[in-house]
Protein backbone atom coordinates (compact mmCIF):
# COMPACT_ATOMS: atom_id res chain seq x y z
CA UNK A 1 0.00 0.00 0.00
CA UNK A 2 1.30 3.48 -0.50
CA UNK A 3 1.62 6.53 0.91
CA UNK A 4 0.48 9.77 -0.47
CA UNK A 5 3.93 11.13 -1.07
CA UNK A 6 4.53 8.22 -3.06
CA UNK A 7 1.46 8.47 -5.43
CA UNK A 8 1.94 12.16 -5.65
CA UNK A 9 5.39 11.54 -6.83
CA UNK A 10 4.02 9.24 -9.68
CA UNK A 11 1.12 12.24 -10.64
CA UNK A 12 3.66 14.64 -10.70
CA UNK A 13 5.84 12.35 -13.34
CA UNK A 14 2.97 12.29 -15.37
CA UNK A 15 1.83 16.40 -15.45
CA UNK A 16 4.84 18.28 -14.00
CA UNK A 17 4.50 20.97 -12.29
CA UNK A 18 7.07 23.07 -13.74
CA UNK A 19 5.05 23.06 -17.20
CA UNK A 20 2.04 25.08 -15.16
CA UNK A 21 1.49 27.91 -16.12
CA UNK A 22 2.57 30.92 -13.98
CA UNK A 23 -1.05 32.09 -12.78
CA UNK A 24 -1.91 28.67 -11.78
CA UNK A 25 -2.57 26.45 -8.67
CA UNK A 26 -1.52 23.10 -8.66
CA UNK A 27 -0.28 20.41 -6.52
CA UNK A 28 -1.35 19.08 -3.07
CA UNK A 29 -4.37 21.35 -1.49
CA UNK A 30 -4.17 18.88 1.17
CA UNK A 31 -3.61 15.59 3.06
CA UNK A 32 -0.93 13.62 5.15
CA UNK A 33 2.28 12.76 3.13
CA UNK A 34 3.14 9.83 5.03
CA UNK A 35 -1.06 8.54 4.91
CA UNK A 36 -1.75 5.45 3.41
CA UNK A 37 -3.30 5.65 -0.12
CA UNK A 38 -6.14 2.32 -1.11
CA UNK A 39 -8.68 4.53 -3.19
CA UNK A 40 -8.40 7.37 -5.65
CA UNK A 41 -11.26 9.33 -7.66
CA UNK A 42 -10.63 11.61 -10.25
CA UNK A 43 -12.86 14.60 -11.20
CA UNK A 44 -12.66 18.18 -13.06
CA UNK A 45 -13.97 20.31 -9.90
CA UNK A 46 -13.37 19.93 -6.10
CA UNK A 47 -17.08 21.05 -5.03
CA UNK A 48 -19.04 19.63 -2.72
CA UNK A 49 -20.75 17.16 -5.13
CA UNK A 50 -17.27 15.46 -5.47
CA UNK A 51 -16.30 15.17 -2.21
CA UNK A 52 -19.17 13.60 -1.08
CA UNK A 53 -18.88 11.31 -4.40
CA UNK A 54 -15.42 11.13 -3.32
CA UNK A 55 -16.82 10.00 0.36
CA UNK A 56 -18.83 7.86 -0.64
CA UNK A 57 -16.44 5.84 -2.78
CA UNK A 58 -14.25 5.73 0.21
CA UNK A 59 -11.22 7.23 -1.44
CA UNK A 60 -8.02 8.35 0.32
CA UNK A 61 -7.37 10.35 -2.47
CA UNK A 62 -9.50 13.27 -4.49
CA UNK A 63 -7.50 14.46 -7.66
CA UNK A 64 -8.89 17.05 -9.91
CA UNK A 65 -8.22 19.23 -12.53
CA UNK A 66 -9.56 22.76 -11.49
CA UNK A 67 -7.91 24.68 -8.59
CA UNK A 68 -9.43 25.21 -5.39
CA UNK A 69 -7.87 27.86 -4.92
CA UNK A 70 -6.71 29.46 -7.87
CA UNK A 71 -6.31 33.21 -6.26
CA UNK A 72 -5.16 32.37 -3.22
CA UNK A 73 -6.66 32.70 0.10
CA UNK A 74 -6.03 34.16 3.35
CA UNK A 75 -8.55 31.48 5.03
CA UNK A 76 -9.78 27.87 4.79
CA UNK A 77 -12.83 28.87 6.94
CA UNK A 78 -15.87 26.90 7.03
CA UNK A 79 -18.08 29.13 6.18
CA UNK A 80 -17.22 29.71 2.56
CA UNK A 81 -17.72 26.95 0.44
CA UNK A 82 -14.19 26.18 -0.42
CA UNK A 83 -13.36 26.06 3.14
CA UNK A 84 -15.70 23.80 3.78
CA UNK A 85 -14.50 21.58 1.20
CA UNK A 86 -11.12 21.58 2.95
CA UNK A 87 -12.50 20.70 6.36
CA UNK A 88 -14.84 17.79 4.99
CA UNK A 89 -11.72 16.12 3.17
CA UNK A 90 -9.61 16.71 5.92
CA UNK A 91 -12.28 15.44 8.22
CA UNK A 92 -12.74 12.41 5.99
CA UNK A 93 -8.55 11.97 5.30
CA UNK A 94 -8.98 12.58 2.39
CA UNK A 95 -6.12 14.25 -0.11
CA UNK A 96 -6.87 16.89 -2.68
CA UNK A 97 -4.26 16.98 -5.43
CA UNK A 98 -4.94 19.47 -9.15
CA UNK A 99 -3.29 18.60 -11.95
CA UNK A 100 -4.50 22.08 -14.14
CA UNK A 101 -2.57 23.41 -16.75
CA UNK A 102 0.03 20.74 -16.25
CA UNK A 103 -2.17 18.25 -17.39
CA UNK A 104 -3.51 20.42 -20.51
CA UNK A 105 0.45 20.52 -22.32
CA UNK A 106 1.22 16.80 -21.35
CA UNK A 107 1.22 13.81 -23.20
CA UNK A 108 -1.31 12.05 -23.41
CA UNK A 109 -2.93 15.14 -21.37
CA UNK A 110 -6.80 16.96 -22.05
CA UNK A 111 -6.82 17.94 -25.31
CA UNK A 112 -5.69 14.24 -26.08
CA UNK A 113 -8.71 12.78 -23.98
CA UNK A 114 -11.35 14.88 -25.91
CA UNK A 115 -9.86 13.74 -29.18
CA UNK A 116 -10.20 10.46 -28.44
CA UNK A 117 -13.87 10.48 -27.06
CA UNK A 118 -14.44 12.21 -30.31
CA UNK A 119 -13.55 9.28 -32.78
CA UNK A 120 -10.13 11.78 -33.94
CA UNK A 121 -6.67 11.11 -34.80
CA UNK A 122 -3.86 13.08 -33.37
CA UNK A 123 -1.72 14.12 -35.47
CA UNK A 124 0.43 16.59 -33.12
CA UNK A 125 0.42 19.44 -31.01
CA UNK A 126 -2.20 23.25 -31.67
CA UNK A 127 0.60 25.14 -30.45
CA UNK A 128 4.09 23.14 -30.01
CA UNK A 129 5.67 25.74 -28.38
CA UNK A 130 3.77 24.66 -24.69
CA UNK A 131 1.97 21.77 -26.50
CA UNK A 132 -1.18 22.96 -25.51
CA UNK A 133 -4.75 21.80 -28.04
CA UNK A 134 -4.73 18.65 -30.52
CA UNK A 135 -4.38 19.15 -34.43
CA UNK A 136 -6.78 16.25 -35.76
CA UNK A 137 -7.90 14.53 -38.23
CA UNK A 138 -11.18 12.28 -39.26
CA UNK A 139 -11.40 9.00 -41.26
CA UNK A 140 -14.02 10.51 -43.45
CA UNK A 141 -15.18 14.07 -44.09
CA UNK A 142 -18.20 15.04 -42.85
CA UNK A 143 -20.01 18.76 -42.67
CA UNK A 144 -20.08 20.81 -39.72
CA UNK A 145 -23.22 20.12 -38.68
CA UNK A 146 -22.49 16.53 -38.49
CA UNK A 147 -19.28 17.26 -36.86
CA UNK A 148 -20.95 19.44 -34.15
CA UNK A 149 -23.59 16.45 -33.95
CA UNK A 150 -20.54 13.96 -33.00
CA UNK A 151 -19.51 16.36 -30.47
CA UNK A 152 -22.98 15.92 -28.99
CA UNK A 153 -23.11 12.44 -29.04
CA UNK A 154 -19.89 11.85 -27.82
CA UNK A 155 -19.56 14.29 -25.15
CA UNK A 156 -21.50 14.57 -21.57
CA UNK A 157 -25.13 16.09 -21.72
CA UNK A 158 -24.64 19.41 -20.60
CA UNK A 159 -27.92 22.08 -20.62
CA UNK A 160 -26.08 24.14 -23.13
CA UNK A 161 -25.38 21.73 -25.47
CA UNK A 162 -23.38 21.76 -28.73
CA UNK A 163 -23.12 25.74 -30.57
CA UNK A 164 -21.69 25.58 -33.80
CA UNK A 165 -20.56 29.22 -35.41
CA UNK A 166 -19.80 28.63 -39.59
CA UNK A 167 -21.37 27.59 -42.63
CA UNK A 168 -23.15 23.98 -41.11
CA UNK A 169 -22.55 22.52 -44.71
CA UNK A 170 -19.09 23.14 -44.90
CA UNK A 171 -17.20 19.93 -44.85
CA UNK A 172 -14.48 18.89 -42.64
CA UNK A 173 -11.56 17.12 -42.19
CA UNK A 174 -9.30 18.06 -40.41
CA UNK A 175 -10.10 19.80 -36.60
CA UNK A 176 -8.12 21.49 -33.83
CA UNK A 177 -9.69 20.83 -30.28
CA UNK A 178 -8.63 22.14 -26.59
CA UNK A 179 -10.19 21.26 -23.63
CA UNK A 180 -11.17 24.34 -21.63
CA UNK A 181 -11.52 28.00 -23.00
CA UNK A 182 -10.25 28.06 -26.25
CA UNK A 183 -10.63 31.33 -27.86
CA UNK A 184 -7.05 32.60 -27.61
CA UNK A 185 -6.17 29.94 -29.67
CA UNK A 186 -7.18 31.50 -32.76
CA UNK A 187 -4.22 32.70 -34.12
CA UNK A 188 -2.77 29.31 -33.71
CA UNK A 189 -5.62 27.73 -35.20
CA UNK A 190 -5.87 29.47 -38.27
CA UNK A 191 -1.88 29.08 -38.69
CA UNK A 192 -2.55 25.58 -38.64
CA UNK A 193 -5.35 25.72 -41.62
CA UNK A 194 -8.03 23.52 -40.19
CA UNK A 195 -11.53 22.91 -41.12
CA UNK A 196 -13.00 23.66 -37.74
CA UNK A 197 -12.24 24.25 -34.08
CA UNK A 198 -14.00 22.63 -30.63
CA UNK A 199 -13.45 23.79 -27.92
CA UNK A 200 -15.14 25.69 -24.78
CA UNK A 201 -16.40 29.20 -23.21
CA UNK A 202 -16.09 30.49 -26.79
CA UNK A 203 -16.92 34.92 -26.79
CA UNK A 204 -19.08 37.04 -29.02
CA UNK A 205 -16.45 39.46 -30.05
CA UNK A 206 -13.47 36.76 -31.09
CA UNK A 207 -16.02 34.78 -32.64
CA UNK A 208 -17.80 37.23 -35.24
CA UNK A 209 -14.00 38.10 -35.68
CA UNK A 210 -12.88 34.34 -36.59
CA UNK A 211 -15.85 33.62 -39.00
CA UNK A 212 -15.27 37.10 -40.74
CA UNK A 213 -11.56 36.23 -40.96
CA UNK A 214 -11.92 33.36 -42.71
CA UNK A 215 -14.65 30.19 -43.03
CA UNK A 216 -13.41 28.44 -40.31
CA UNK A 217 -16.63 25.69 -38.66
CA UNK A 218 -16.17 26.68 -34.57
CA UNK A 219 -17.66 24.17 -32.34
CA UNK A 220 -18.36 25.73 -28.99
CA UNK A 221 -19.20 22.62 -25.89
CA UNK A 222 -19.42 23.19 -22.22
CA UNK A 223 -16.21 23.33 -20.85
CA UNK A 224 -16.55 20.96 -18.69
CA UNK A 225 -17.80 18.67 -20.89
CA UNK A 226 -14.48 19.26 -22.70
CA UNK A 227 -12.47 18.57 -19.78
CA UNK A 228 -14.55 15.68 -17.83
CA UNK A 229 -13.02 13.07 -20.55
CA UNK A 230 -9.51 13.46 -19.09
CA UNK A 231 -10.88 12.10 -15.56
CA UNK A 232 -10.70 8.30 -17.22
CA UNK A 233 -7.50 8.71 -19.00
CA UNK A 234 -5.98 9.93 -15.85
CA UNK A 235 -7.19 7.31 -13.90
CA UNK A 236 -6.04 4.70 -16.12
CA UNK A 237 -2.67 6.27 -16.40
CA UNK A 238 -2.65 5.91 -12.23
CA UNK A 239 -4.28 2.41 -12.65
CA UNK A 240 -1.28 1.31 -14.77
CA UNK A 241 1.39 2.90 -12.24
CA UNK A 242 -0.73 1.10 -9.61
CA UNK A 243 0.13 -2.19 -11.39
CA UNK A 244 3.23 -1.85 -12.34
CA UNK A 245 3.82 -0.85 -8.65
CA UNK A 246 2.33 -3.65 -7.21
CA UNK A 247 -0.19 -1.09 -5.41
CA UNK A 248 -3.54 -2.44 -6.20
CA UNK A 249 -5.34 0.48 -5.34
CA UNK A 250 -9.14 1.36 -6.66
CA UNK A 251 -8.80 4.32 -9.04
CA UNK A 252 -12.03 5.42 -10.53
CA UNK A 253 -13.46 8.54 -12.44
CA UNK A 254 -16.23 10.56 -11.08
CA UNK A 255 -19.40 10.41 -13.34
CA UNK A 256 -21.08 13.32 -11.29
CA UNK A 257 -21.85 16.61 -13.56
CA UNK A 258 -20.90 19.50 -11.86
CA UNK A 259 -21.01 21.95 -14.66
CA UNK A 260 -23.27 25.23 -13.30
CA UNK A 261 -25.18 25.45 -15.55
CA UNK A 262 -28.48 23.63 -15.37
CA UNK A 263 -31.12 25.12 -17.70
CA UNK A 264 -31.95 25.85 -21.63
CA UNK A 265 -34.73 27.51 -23.16
CA UNK A 266 -34.85 27.73 -27.14
CA UNK A 267 -34.91 30.75 -27.91
CA UNK A 268 -38.37 31.97 -29.32
CA UNK A 269 -39.12 32.70 -32.84
CA UNK A 270 -41.86 35.20 -33.19
CA UNK A 271 -44.44 34.95 -35.64
CA UNK A 272 -45.39 37.61 -38.10
CA UNK A 273 -48.29 39.39 -36.26
CA UNK A 274 -46.05 39.20 -32.70
CA UNK A 275 -49.01 37.08 -31.25
CA UNK A 276 -47.12 35.26 -28.30
CA UNK A 277 -50.02 32.64 -29.32
CA UNK A 278 -48.18 31.18 -32.25
CA UNK A 279 -44.32 31.07 -30.50
CA UNK A 280 -43.37 28.00 -29.85
CA UNK A 281 -39.94 26.86 -27.87
CA UNK A 282 -38.63 23.53 -26.08
CA UNK A 283 -37.71 24.07 -22.74
CA UNK A 284 -35.05 22.18 -20.93
CA UNK A 285 -33.94 21.53 -17.26
CA UNK A 286 -30.89 19.98 -16.56
CA UNK A 287 -30.97 17.59 -13.46
CA UNK A 288 -27.02 17.15 -13.62
CA UNK A 289 -27.52 13.10 -13.94
CA UNK A 290 -24.81 11.22 -15.50
CA UNK A 291 -24.82 11.20 -19.23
Amino acid sequence: MPRLSEVIAELDALWPPERAEQWDAVGTVCGDPDAPVRRVLFAVDPVRETVEEAIAFGADLLVTHHPLYLRGTTTVAAGHFKGRVVHTLIKHDIALHVAHTNADTAEPGVSDALAAALGLRTTGPLVPENGLGRICELDEPETLRAFAERAARALPATAQGIRTAGDPDAPVRRVAVSGGSGDSLFDAVRAAGVDAFLTADLRHHPVSEAVQHSPLGLVDAAHWATEQPWCALAASQLAGISDRRGWDLAVHASTTVTDPWSHHSDSLRPSSDHSSADHSSSDHSFSGAPN
